[in-house]
Order: C-alpha cells, then structure tokens, then sequence
C-alpha cells in the first residue's frame, strides 16, 4: 500500500498499526499441538455427533453404496463398463472382471497393441473420446496433434511451476490446470468444439507439467539437479514422459511399452469412480473445463482413490522391514492382521490395494499387470520381493476374515502391483499418483464431455436434516460452556 496517499504525519502511525495488528494476529495463529485448537476441535467433535443407526434408520446410502456395497445408479454413460458381479434372486454373485472401453475388452486393445508392437494410450484416448476405433490415418493426425501442444504456454513454465514449486505433484498438477484458464483465449465456452479442444491439450499438456513440476521439486525440497530436456515430437506419450523423467534420456523401447501399458489401464474407470463423478458434478453446473479436472485431480490425489499405488508401496516397505522371514507364511499372515487390527504400517486397518467397490473375484488391470510385473521381476532381479506381494495377496482374505468375523471376497486391485511396476521402471515414488491422473484425464474429458451433451441437469442430491428447530438465544444470555 503506498502511504503517500494518506495525510501528512499518518504515515508513522499507520505502521504502528499495521504493527499493533500483526502482534495481535500473532496471538491467535494455531498450531496444531496448540491447546486451544484442542478445544475447538474438542468444541466441534460435541455437536457434531451422527449415531450410526441413524443412517440405516433413513436409508441413508452412505458414500452413494446400496446395502450390498453396489454404487447408487446416479447416470448413464457409453463410455465405460465395469463389471465385477452378477445379481442373482437380489444376491450379489461375485464374478471375473472385466473392463470394457467403449464396448470392447480391454484386454482385446492391449493384446492388439502387443501383437502390432505399437503403443496404444493414444489410440485408447481417440477410442474413450470419439466412441470408435481410429483409422490408421486419424490416429496418425491425433498423434500428431497432441505432440504440437505438448509445449506450456510461453512463461507458463516459469511463472506457474517454477516460482511456485510444491512438494506434491498432484498439488501442482490441479493449481497448473487452473492456471491455463488464464492462459485461455476462450475459457469459458462450454459448447462441444470448445469442449474438445481444451480436452486434447489437456491431455497433451499434462504430462508435461508432471515432469516440470517433478523435475522443480527435486530441486527445491530434495536438493537435487533438476533438469528439463526437450520435447522430441516423434515421442508417444510414455516416451516423453521417460525421456523427460532421466537425466541421460534413456530408455529402451520395453520400457516405454510398459508404462504405455500402464497409462491404457489407468486411462478410464467407468463413471462412478469418484474422480470421474467429481468431473460429471462440476460439469453439471456448466462450469469450465479446468475447473472440472482441478477437481478430479483433487479427488484422485485421495490414498483411498488413485493415491492408493503409493500407500501399497509405503505398506510393503513397512512389511518388508518387519518380518523377518518373507517365505514364512504364519510369520507374514501374523503381521497382515496386525495391520488390519490397525496396530501396524500406517495403522488405517487398510491393507492398500486388496478389494475393490466393483469387482470381486479379479480385477482384469491388476491381472494383466501381475504377469507383466513377474516377467520384469525375473529381469531386475526383484523376484523375491514380487513374490512377497503374491504371498500378501494371497494371505490378505484370511488376514481380513480373521480380524473382521466374516469372509468376503477379496482380489488385488490395480494400485497392487502398479507402484511395483513404477518401482521396476526406476520411477520416483513421487510421479505414482500423478502417473494415474495422466492417464485418467483422456477418461475424465470423455466423461465431461457426456455429462455436457447428453444430460443437461445440475446434479442435486439430497441430504435428511436431523437438525431440531431452537430458538435464538442474545449473546449475554448465553452461558459460558
């Protein structure tokens, strides 16, 4: 503020006060160990009370979950199926999974790509937002196209990311999405062209805001060289990613088909899952395109969503460190009920990446991952520690039913193996959640893009008030608790 403004002989006393104001500001910041935070948590934690049974008394579906753990029908897509179970008589059987893009098994576009030794996330992208397989021609131009918008917005990079640096990647992956809105001639034009062309820079930018942000977080908080290498326009989306990633920009060609493997999997989830539903949400308002993946992302970053690849990770260290022998069965089954009773890891009671809100007997990623993780395994000379995840993989049921009372059917999900295959790929723990969102963005601007076009209401669900009508009571009536 200029004090040249004020009247003559103020200024002095302005700064006195400003003083005066930051002493008094002093006195009241919290600290998290303060104990008059305590006590207005303690304030919070005494009217803020919802018995269980009251849920169950007004039918409440909690977390959007019918009484059987399937999802509330909330909407209909074409984009995306997940199937996990068969109802049978009102019975939820459990089933093999199975993934769906747009109709067609997952497992039939990796095991094409395979057999034509190509990469295919992009191809999968064109697929989750056009509705059809491209043509040799199209997927060559679509190619094309997210490579000629892989470059930031000029200063973009300095001013958003670099003066800016954040010891989440995540958190900096949502503020950069944000931030393009002002790098955006036409920000807030939500008709379908608009639409779709924010949604391919999206998806061409994002990794390379990834790997920028990494790259000034290594710098800032590790310490370390950062370093930013060129784009090379011939890159698939893996390839720039590792060639962005490595100091020396090598990788070989197994390498990079690994991780595109990975971004395919990771690429769409159906609408339910709670990140693309956040996108459907916001979308409903009519709100702009960064603002909607902002939010997933922040919905991603959760370690019950997409940040659970990284606790996996942090879980099996914790196991690894504590028993002893890894090939003794009882010994590894005796820590995983620890961990489930919450007396162990993070004590959560979660044992990260078994389960899942759809599918029970396999996840269909997890599985094709698995196989692709013990051949690597077998190559870096890791197969001791893969066969430790088999082995919690397989002991996890018991180790549930045992602390729980009942069984249930448990498989691996994706996030199980996906952070070991990261780790077999030299990927910093770091760029494991924000590897997900890269992925999932060609799904969440499929989605946004639906919910647009084809739905046209504002979500608006309702909430039962238990709330009891009491009368105003003045300031100095009221008595000190």
């Amino acid at each position: 503020m200029a004090l040249s403004v004020l009247p003559h002989g103020t200024g002095q006393s302005f700064l006195n006060l400003c003083g005066e104001m930051v002493c008094i500001m002093a006195e009241i910041v919290l600290e998290q160990d303060d104990p008059g935070l305590r006590g207005l948590c303690d304030e919070f934690r005494a009217n803020n009370k919802i018995p269980p049974e009251k849920f169950e008394l007004y039918q409440v579906k909690r977390g959007l979950r019918n009484p059987d753990g399937t999802g509330v029908m909330a909407g209909l897509t074409t984009i995306c199926n997940v199937h996990g179970y068969l109802i049978a008589d009102g019975e939820r059987i459990p089933d093999e999974g199975k993934l769906t893009y747009r109709g067609i098994d997952v497992n039939d576009i990796v095991n094409g790509c395979i057999a034509d030794n190509r990469f295919g996330y992009e191809e999968v992208a064109w697929l989750l937002l056009f509705g059809e397989l491209p043509s040799k021609e199209q997927l060559q131009t679509f190619v094309r196209t997210l490579n000629s918008y892989r470059e930031l917005p000029e200063y973009f990079a300095e001013d958003m990311i670099i003066k800016a640096p954040s010891k989440n990647i995540m958190n900096k992956l949502a503020r950069s999405v944000l931030a393009l809105y002002s790098y955006d001639e036409n920000p807030d034009d939500t008709s379908l062209e608009n639409n779709m062309r924010q949604a391919i820079q999206l998806i061409a930018r994002l990794p390379t805001i990834m790997t920028y942000a990494y790259q000034v977080k290594r710098r800032h908080f590790d310490k370390k060289s950062m370093y930013f290498h060129p784009i090379d326009p011939k890159h698939s989306t893996a390839q720039s990613i590792l060639n962005a990633i490595r100091p020396d920009r090598s990788f070989t060609d197994e390498e990079a088909k690994l991780l595109d493997l990975c971004l395919m999997l990771h690429a769409e989830h159906g609408g339910g899952n709670n990140s693309t539903f956040t996108v459907r949400v916001l979308s409903s308002t009519g709100t702009d395109t960064y603002s909607a993946i902002a939010a997933a992302i922040g919905s991603l970053k959760g370690p019950r969503h997409g940040g659970a690849n990284h606790r996996v990770m942090m879980m099996m260290r914790d196991i690894m460190e504590n028993v002893h022998n890894w090939e003794d069965e009882t010994e590894l089954s005796r820590y995983l009920v620890k961990i489930v009773r919450g007396e162990a890891a993070d004590h959560s009671g979660l044992i990260y990446g078994m389960g899942h809100a759809v599918y029970t007997l396999s996840d269909p990623r997890a599985v094709i991952l698995k196989n692709k993780a013990r051949r690597l395994a077998e190559e870096k000379d890791m197969l001791k520690k893969f066969e430790l995840f088999e082995r919690v993989e397989k002991l996890a049921p018991d180790a549930f039913a045992k602390v729980k009372g009942e069984r249930k059917v448990i498989s691996a999900n994706v996030d199980f193996y996906s952070g070991l295959v990261y780790e077999m790929l030299g990927i910093p723990s770091d760029l494991y959640t924000p590897l997900f969102a890269i992925s999932r963005i060609a799904g969440w601007c499929a989605h946004r893009m639906e919910e647009m076009e084809t739905c046209g209401r504002i979500m608006r669900p309702a909430y039962r008030s238990l709330s009891k009508s009491r009368p105003y009571i003045p300031l100095e009536k009221r008595d000190a608790q």
